[in-house]
């Protein structure tokens, strides 16, 4: 696990959670970064940035896998 400074960096307590509702919590508790909720098997860049993560969510709109800067 890395820093980019202060505030988390990875949340696996919101797996299962509503995707926005994690998003919001994630820009919360790390306010250095966007939380991009983006729909499982959608095309993302892949890229590296310390200032994004995205929040990948099934078709009912809930957290899939870990929510993680990058």
């Amino acid at each position: 696990m890395f820093m980019t400074g202060t505030g988390k960096n990875s949340w696996p307590e919101l797996v299962g959670r509503n995707g926005e509702e994690a998003a919001e919590i994630i820009m919360r508790e790390n306010p250095k970064v966007d939380a991009i909720v983006v729909k499982q098997g959608s095309v993302v860049t892949m890229d590296f940035r310390c200032d994004r993560v995205w929040v990948w969510v099934d078709k009912h709109g809930n957290v899939k896998l870990t929510p993680h800067i990058g």
